[in-house]
């Protein structure tokens, strides 16, 4: 990846604001930090600055690969450290993407038929009889090993 293709892709800009030569160039480094350390492909990235009384608002936005565009946006009274708050809250949305698109969680083929086997079970014993009925629901899948739930009124019928 070439520097000068990328920095043309990252647009920084203010509505009111002399920015100078050295916050824009911040910003960029910066941005290729973010960007190279999640996803390494950046396809565009805007930092705009305002100016709202003592406060500077500063609104990040950037798209990497084929993910949506994340935003984050920050106000201080000094522009570098909103400009810093706002590219925390990309990076921390960056970062979530990458876990939630990483392979390496391993994946429980179990939890499903855990979950399923209570109510196969007691529509097998519904179609049987009802007696077997009973003595499912009394051994809840819910207790815990070794206890056995007793009902009150089934017991008193009995």
């Amino acid at each position: 990846m070439k520097l000068k293709s990328v920095d043309r892709t990252i647009l920084v800009q203010s509505s009111n604001v002399d920015l100078g030569d050295v916050l824009p160039q911040y910003a960029r480094t910066s941005i290729l930090q973010v960007a190279g350390k999640y996803f390494g492909r950046l396809n565009t990235a805007t930092v705009h600055f305002s100016r709202e009384g003592l406060m500077y608002r500063c609104t990040v936005n950037m798209q990497m690969g084929a993910l949506k565009m994340r935003s984050g946006e920050a106000q201080d009274k000094d522009c570098y450290t909103a400009f810093r708050t706002a590219l925390e809250k990309v990076a921390k949305q960056l970062r979530r993407a990458k876990r939630a698109l990483r392979e390496d969680k391993a994946e429980r083929v179990d939890k499903d038929i855990i979950l399923r086997e209570p109510v196969r079970l007691r529509r097998k014993a519904a179609r049987k009889s009802p007696e077997i009925q009973a003595v499912v629901d009394l051994n809840d899948y819910r207790a815990p090993r070794g206890v056995e739930r007793v009902r009150p009124n089934l017991v008193a019928a009995e």
